[in-house]
């Protein structure tokens, strides 16, 4: 990637967003003293005008129908530590991927400033962030013009880097499901949920790593939802995986959301339901002395579990398996906080995981980490989740979870200026340069043919 990044000198805070005087002050991304070089793959990052990135953080709290996310800048993106002790856990809001990412890329081994060697080209926009005018403010009715003031820029600033491959090499991270950004050009008034970034022609070739994707186009690629989990060295992983090994796992099945509670028949209601049940289920316990309690639901309704990891991280810890129904959309950041706990997933659905993280978590192996229920059958046909479950043999299990210890470094992000040693471990952003390049060296080599 090339690094064209102009290095502001501006007042620079530890945690990089200060309260003061009860407004944010949002300061850059971390900016490290990098020997920018080209090695057997150069990338190249676009030098884009900071109202496309850490400006638009100043408007942390201006959306009144969206939560005030200020504190969450803290520690680059990171949010605030979960208490004042912390080396690893952070209050981290998903939102943020995009701050996330953008340190990380600083970071990146293999940048160039030379983009004739650039073979691949990171657009650092913070698309998402953007998007929160357009979704919730003052800016909802021309919804379908967000990415246009962007693509303007890049035609207008260098454009041999966009006109050689016709954005081909280009990629970005949107924070935000890829269907909040699929608002039809031609759709009549009043518009729908979403803007229209991803249906511009202008924006088809560029790759976009989003953390839920659609089925068909090719352009967005799946990415894991960051966890609060940030190790900054190999000592703090290890001592997770070892408490992750020891945890006593008393409890059958963990379900940590919220819904269920209307009377529409869907999978978080028949969850809810066996679980509100399982307390007649005596002879499950007598017959398997491994388990003290068979369900346990952790309720995050309203949002309360968003920012508070310790509310369901510890439940997870103590329990053999996590469900992870859909809600709103198909996936669930849950399911990462259960793999981080080592709580195996139960899956309702193909899309929630299966069909999406390609790059993390190859398709071919969710049978070893996980476990699928067709949520028809649990909702329309009776099955019990239960009964599923314990039809699994200890040793699978036992095997199941060794394979979700392996997991746990392609699903985290480790914290920006990781030690040499926890880089040899390549987290969740490692996986996505990976397969972000070879995605582009695929497209290029297909254009070439053609």
């Amino acid at each position: 990637m090339w690094s064209g990044l102009e290095r502001r000198k501006e007042k620079q805070n530890p945690e990089n967003a200060a309260r003061i005087g009860g407004t944010w002050e949002i300061e850059n991304p971390p900016v490290q003293p990098l020997d920018l070089f080209h090695r057997q793959s150069g990338s190249l990052t676009v030098n884009l005008p900071l109202r496309f990135n850490p400006d638009l953080l100043t408007n942390c709290s201006q959306y009144s129908l969206f939560d005030d996310f200020c504190p969450c800048l803290a520690n680059h993106g990171l949010g605030q530590k979960t208490h004042i002790k912390s080396r690893s856990w952070y209050r981290t809001d998903p939102l943020l991927l995009e701050l996330i990412f953008h340190g990380r890329i600083l970071e990146y081994p293999c940048l160039t400033n030379d983009p004739d060697v650039a073979n691949a080209v990171f657009l650092p926009y913070y698309a998402a962030i953007d998007s929160l005018r357009y979704l919730y403010g003052p800016d909802v009715n021309s919804s379908f013009q967000h990415g246009m003031e962007l693509f303007e820029f890049l035609q207008s600033d260098e454009p041999g880097i966009w006109g050689r491959h016709m954005g081909h090499d280009h990629f970005l991270v949107i924070a935000r499901p890829a269907w909040d950004f699929s608002q039809p050009l031609d759709n009549d008034d009043p518009p729908i949920w979403g803007t229209s970034f991803l249906e511009w022609p202008e924006f088809y070739n560029v790759t976009a790593l989003v953390p839920e994707a659609r089925t068909w186009p090719l352009q967005d690629h799946a990415v894991p939802c960051p966890t609060s989990f940030h190790p900054q060295n190999l000592a703090c992983f290890e001592a997770w995986i070892q408490r992750v090994k020891r945890s006593r796992r008393t409890t059958l099945m963990l379900f940590a959301g919220g819904g269920g509670i209307g009377s529409t028949p869907n999978i978080r209601r028949s969850i809810r339901n066996e679980c509100e049940n399982s307390s007649n289920r005596f002879n499950v316990l007598q017959s398997n002395g491994m388990y003290s309690k068979i369900c346990n639901i952790v309720d995050c309704s309203n949002g309360i579990c968003e920012h508070d990891p310790i509310r369901y991280m510890k439940p997870m810890l103590q329990a053999t398996f996590c469900l992870q129904p859909q809600g709103d959309t198909p996936t669930r950041r849950s399911t990462f906080d259960a793999i981080t706990a080592g709580c195996i997933p139960g899956f309702f659905e193909e899309l929630s995981a299966k069909m999406q993280y390609g790059w993390h978590l190859p398709e071919e192996n969710y049978s070893h980490f996980s476990v699928f229920i067709p949520k028809e059958e649990v909702v329309f046909k009776g099955l019990k989740i239960l009964d599923v479950l314990m039809g699994i043999q200890r040793s699978e299990v036992r095997r199941m979870r060794q394979s979700l210890l392996e997991s746990i470094p392609r699903v985290m992000y480790r914290r920006h200026g990781g030690s040499l040693g926890l880089r040899t471990k390549k987290d969740a952003f490692d996986a996505a340069i990976d397969g972000t390049l070879q995605t582009i060296k695929d497209k290029l080599a297909n254009m070439l043919e053609h």
